[in-house]
């Protein structure tokens, strides 16, 4: 009861203190504000608002909602399209018309929960390497960003009754790698970087499936490149499962992305730096978009 009391508490002072806000408004503006609240009425800070015009559909005014879940911008007078939204709860979209020297009473937004996307079946569920892409992005140490990719691998996700339990497996081929440039592509497979003749293979296993909310999960797990193992996790978005493909075979997909620092797989080239050799920076993007097929005894093998 008196956590009940408190709740209740904290949020009519939030609500009173969106009330008495005020914000000095530049000739001929307005002001719009809103109080965001999660799904127990409370003030959700950090959630993303972005206002846009209607007439142009350009940004006006784009934050986040500070610790008492408060919003407030001065915007020209005009009609505009409000979207509010959170990681793991459903956005809200709503509209407000603008008066010159009006300042509108704080809108109230609730964040509602997201709807979860029905999760795999149990079981084994193999990669389909034509639907199945790994990429990275690396920036050249003063240069622009190279985008590449490996072309060859294997993989699969064992599907547990407990989701959070469940494991992907994922072996790299580490000469595969592409970047549209030969000679570039020779000296990344050499033993300057991946040296590929000695780690033939870029391995990921998981240890664990860390829930977020929504369709977000983190991928907790070991990544093996270079003879070195290190502890990383992959931010996870699921997106589905559909039936579909070669004969419409039931298949999940999911984007996982990671942020790699090169010199944690010894990959020390800093020595090359001193030896004038242009090389990447000390961090790699790394990006799975996944689509993995349900294995069964009719599962299509997929073309080469």
């Amino acid at each position: 009861m008196a956590l009940g009391l408190l709740r209740r508490s904290r949020s009519r002072s939030a609500s009173a203190a969106a009330r008495d806000l005020s914000l000095p408004l530049p000739a001929g503006a307005g002001a719009y504000g809103c109080e965001v609240v999660d799904p127990m009425g409370q003030p959700l800070g950090g959630a993303e608002v972005t206002v846009t015009a209607l007439d142009s559909h350009r940004v006006a005014a784009q934050g986040t909602t500070d610790p008492y879940g408060l919003f407030m911008a001065a915007l020209p007078p005009g009609s505009y399209s409000v979207m509010v939204s959170a990681e793991g709860l459903t956005p809200a979209r709503s509209g407000v018309d603008i008066t010159a020297g009006a300042v509108l009473p704080p809108a109230r937004v609730e964040l509602l929960p997201a709807r979860q996307l029905e999760l795999p079946a149990p079981g084994t569920w193999l990669f389909d390497p034509p639907h199945t892409a790994i990429r990275f992005i690396a920036k050249h140490v003063g240069m622009a960003h190279v985008h590449g990719r490996f072309t060859r691998f294997t993989g699969g996700i064992r599907v547990t009754p407990d989701v959070t339990d469940s494991q992907v497996q994922v072996r790299i081929d580490a000469s595969s790698i592409t970047t549209g440039n030969r000679t570039r592509d020779n000296h990344l497979r050499s033993a300057d970087f991946l040296d590929v003749e000695h780690f033939p293979y870029i391995d990921f296993t998981s240890t664990r499936f860390v829930y977020r909310g929504g369709s977000r999960w983190t991928l907790n797990g070991t990544l093996t490149m270079h003879g070195t193992s290190r502890s990383v996790g992959l931010d996870t978005t699921y997106l589905g499962t559909v039936n579909g493909g070669y004969e419409q075979e039931l298949r999940c997909a999911a984007l996982a992305k990671a942020e790699l620092h090169r010199e944690d797989f010894t990959l020390n080239w800093r020595s090359m730096l001193a030896r004038g050799i242009a090389v990447v920076g000390p961090t790699v993007q790394l990006e799975l978009d996944v689509q993995a097929m349900y294995r069964t005894a009719e599962t299509p093998t997929p073309p080469e």
